[in-house]
């Protein structure tokens, strides 16, 4: 079964920049969640992740925050 992730982000935000750039460089294509007008996304990932804070990557449905872990994981996983 293969395991899903979702990155919620916000353009404007840096660290979020550099995953996204990360990931356009490895040519990794992921479910994004962009929170800055979509109220719904951003209430799920506070109600999930107990916090409103980007990025975070959802790894089948656990939060994992900071974008140097965000990226080490990606490098791993999608090597």
């Amino acid at each position: 079964m293969a395991t899903s992730h979702v990155l919620y982000y916000r353009p404007m935000c840096p660290f979020c920049r550099k995953v996204l750039t990360y990931m356009e460089s490895k040519g990794i294509e992921l479910e994004l969640k962009d929170l800055t007008n979509d109220e719904e996304a951003r209430a799920e990932l506070e109600r999930v992740g107990g916090k409103a804070q980007v990025p975070c990557l959802f790894i089948d449905g656990k939060p994992m925050y900071e974008s140097d872990d965000i990226i080490a994981y990606l490098a791993k996983t999608f090597a």
